[in-house]
């Protein structure tokens, strides 16, 4: 009987999890300061705008589509949101399917601005498939490239390529900027891979599942309440299955992610006795963390969990 209320209970507070997503927590995004020595990027979202900005620094300008704040899974850009395209040289976005739904909004938008170019940040990676029953049996790309060290290495590549070639006068900068984010993930990807390397356990569970990528990077397991897209309430058979691992394993943390709300996370943590954190996807500002910073405090408190 426990067990029933407990799935029902998590059951009901998913629906949190999917409109915590899908609120507008929208801050107003500052607008980028005219300047026409500088060269005008326009972003999908946070994530690609703390990836362009690292490479670009004070040779750009860089302006996000979606607000920051704002779930980008779900999201639909109004024409307010598209303004961002009008005077940019570049528009960035991840790939892999998470722009998918509106990006053809971006073409019909930038229609007066012939010198646009569309930039895919994740252009020769290879996608982890996603095939599951929630997509029906069809294989779909987890779009969460971004929250890893191997992925922000690639796309800060082509970022960089990009930025190179619609700004040739700032090459020596832009090749700079990215050595040196590059060399900063590469520490991060040695240091973190001989601490997991040393752990006792090798999973670690989390309420989205947006952290694949990064497991894979480092041969760990992501065990989630939802699946990567939040496409659907997750069944009780999967809840309990949950319930039960966490138990069995004696899982000590349940992760909660800064855009989703914690409640059906700390739910679960009470009723396995385990505790909730906070870890980030990067979708937004990370708590004024630089890109890095949230990427290495991201690997510490799994680190933590597995010890």
């Amino acid at each position: 009987m426990k067990k029933k209320i407990l799935i029902f209970a998590l059951s009901a507070l998913f629906l949190f999890v999917v409109s915590g997503c899908s609120l507008n927590h929208s801050k107003p995004e500052s607008a980028a300061t005219p300047d026409s020595n500088k060269l005008k990027v326009a972003v999908s979202f946070q994530a690609m705008k703390g990836l362009t900005e690292a490479i670009g620094k004070d040779h750009i300008t860089v302006e996000s589509v979606i607000p920051d704040g704002s779930e980008p899974h779900n999201f639909q850009p109004t024409v307010k949101n598209l303004m961002a395209l009008h005077n940019a040289k570049l528009f960035i976005y991840n790939g892999f399917g998470l722009e998918n739904a509106w990006l053809n909004k971006v073409t019909n938008a930038a229609s007066d601005n012939k010198d646009l170019v569309l930039v895919e940040a994740s252009k020769g990676g290879k996608p982890l498939l996603l095939n599951t029953p929630e997509y029906k049996g069809k294989n779909v790309d987890d779009p969460h490239f971004w929250v890893s060290i191997n992925g922000s290495e690639l796309e800060a590549k082509n970022i960089k390529d990009a930025l190179v070639k619609a700004d040739p006068k700032n090459k020596a900068d832009y090749e700079k900027n990215y050595q040196t984010f590059y060399n900063e993930l590469e520490s991060l990807k040695k240091e973190y891979s001989k601490k997991f390397a040393d752990s006792k356990r090798k999973d670690f569970v989390t309420g989205h599942a947006a952290f694949g990528y990064l497991a894979k990077d480092f041969g760990l397991e992501q065990k989630s309440i939802s699946d990567a897209l939040l496409s659907g309430e997750p069944s009780a058979k999967k809840l309990k299955e949950l319930t039960d691992y966490c138990k069995k394993n004696q899982v000590t943390t349940i992760f909660v992610e800064d855009m989703v709300s914690p409640k059906v996370s700390e739910t679960l943590a009470k009723e396995v006795n385990a505790k909730a954190v906070k870890i980030y996807t990067l979708e937004s500002s990370p708590d004024k963390l630089s890109y890095i910073d949230a990427l290495r405090y991201d690997l510490e408190q799994i680190y933590k969990s597995l010890n």
